[in-house]
């Protein structure tokens, strides 16, 4: 049965209605803070763009507490000077979340009494071608190991970069400045100290925060040089109660972004599925990748989008432009952007933005992601995107042979997408099945049966 047309739908899996709301945002680092509350991160964004051995990283920060102070330590793997950290803007973010989003498409059935026309199903679009400086940091507390490499204020954020000798010193140094330091710290912190890696500690200046009227805490951006293609995860476990999910988004010239140290396995994708999951999207794909996640042996990447971020096929977001790529860490952009003629949904038919998206979703624990996480750019321009099919019938009425036949395959279609979701999800099959259409088979005249025996109908 031919399908006519295809209408994008507007239910996106966006990281804040899907995965379990953040009350802290340490994708890579743990919290500390001077005050008594517990605080347990469990969902975090991050950005990455990468070319050659140059690095914009972006933290994303969905912090919702009130404390009167905090502060995230990240392990980074250079000393950073005042000129190489920004806030950036969510917004950026947030575009890349909802362009890449895994997404719903739905179809219509035509009318199987109407001349049927052959419509060519258009294939996927293949990618086109390819300051000030601080004062020099002075040792402190000297028995202890530590150094301060650099300090300043960037925003609302107070930075302190440190260096240390072992880890029980970093974390006496942490606790006398007023720090509460989770439990387990210090054997996270050891191995960070070996590789020569230096600590990125970001606290909170309330009374910049209070005067400039901030409503939210900005994200963190900072550059560097390094070799290290990297991102720390395991200080981000330290104050975890259980799983943790991490959207990763990497943004490269060439192609995909690949992790080395895990395997990476795609989403499910293209499967039809019942139509009432237009109403329950964020539940089915909350399912789906908690199956996924759990058949994969829980220590595994999904890739859930991979495109060249000039065009988008079908598109949940307009594709971003060269100013939110480049407020997105996007630094080797410098043509002039083409304007475009075709409005969302469709694709923008465009030459390439010289960026290439890659959209990682990581769940992870202490015992099954006991490395951080190691990429490398290639040039595998494959273009994947995590994407669910619903299939409407025809529902008026269809008086020709043609259109008795095709009321009657309704039912094996419908069980058949039950069966899909079923196994997709888990969920139990006859609550699925108490949700699909009822159709009601025409009756036919004997003739029309013995045509349909003969015809294998």
């Amino acid at each position: 049965m031919k399908l006519l047309r295809t209408l994008i739908l507007s239910l996106l899996f966006l990281a804040g209605s899907v995965l379990v709301a953040a009350k802290a945002w340490a994708f890579c680092g743990f919290y500390v803070a001077k005050a008594d509350a517990t605080l347990y991160n469990q969902a975090s964004q991050v950005v990455i763009a990468r070319s050659g051995n140059k690095t914009v990283l972006t933290m994303a920060n969905d912090y919702q507490g009130k404390l009167k102070d905090f502060a995230i330590v990240v392990p980074v793997p250079v000393v950073l000077k005042k000129e190489q950290v920004t806030v950036a803007s969510a917004k950026a973010i947030a575009r890349l979340d909802a362009f890449s989003a895994p997404r719903l498409v739905e179809y219509f059935d035509p009318d199987p009494c109407a001349p049927q026309f052959s419509y060519e199903q258009r294939p996927l679009p293949a990618a086109a071608p390819t300051p000030r400086r601080d004062a020099p940091g002075q040792r402190s507390h000297n028995s202890l190991g530590v150094t301060i490499e650099a300090k300043f204020t960037v925003g609302e954020y107070d930075i302190v970069i440190l260096s240390a000798k072992e880890s029980g010193g970093l974390e006496t140094w942490l606790v006398e400045n007023g720090y509460k330091i989770p439990q387990g710290a210090k054997d996270l912190l050891r191995p960070y100290i070996r590789q020569k890696m230096k600590f990125f500690v970001a606290k909170v200046n309330l009374k910049e925060f209070e005067q400039a009227g901030y409503q939210n805490l900005r994200p963190i951006q900072m550059t560097y040089d390094s070799p290290r293609f990297m991102l720390p995860i395991r200080l981000g476990m330290v104050n975890a109660e259980k799983a943790q999910d991490l959207l990763v988004y990497l943004l490269t010239p060439t192609g995909q972004a690949e992790i080395t140290n895990y395997r990476t396995v795609k989403v499910p994708s293209g499967n039809e599925i019942p139509t009432f999951v237009k109403s329950e999207f964020n539940d089915f794909y909350t399912s789906m990748f908690q199956t996924s996640y759990e058949r994969e042996g829980r220590n595994v990447a999904f890739l859930e989008y991979a495109w060249d971020m000039a065009n988008c096929d079908p598109c949940s977001a307009e594709p971003l432009t060269r100013a939110e790529l480049k407020e997105a860490g996007v630094f080797w952009l410098d043509q002039p952007e083409q304007p475009s003629h075709l409005s969302f949904p469709f694709r923008r038919p465009v030459p390439t933005t010289g960026a290439f998206i890659t959209r990682l979703h990581v769940r992870y624990t202490r015992d099954k992601f006991p490395e951080d996480l190691m990429f490398h750019e290639t040039n595998n321009r494959e273009l994947f995107q995590g994407r669910y099919v619903l299939r409407h019938p025809f529902m008026q009425e269809a008086t020709c042979s043609q259109g008795k036949q095709y009321v009657r395959s309704l039912p094996r279609r419908f069980e058949q997408e039950a069966q899909t979701l079923a196994k997709l999800t888990g969920w139990d099959i006859q609550e699925i099945r108490k949700k699909l259409p009822k159709i009601q088979a025409p009756s036919l005249s004997w003739w029309e049966r013995l045509w349909i025996i003969v015809r294998g109908g």
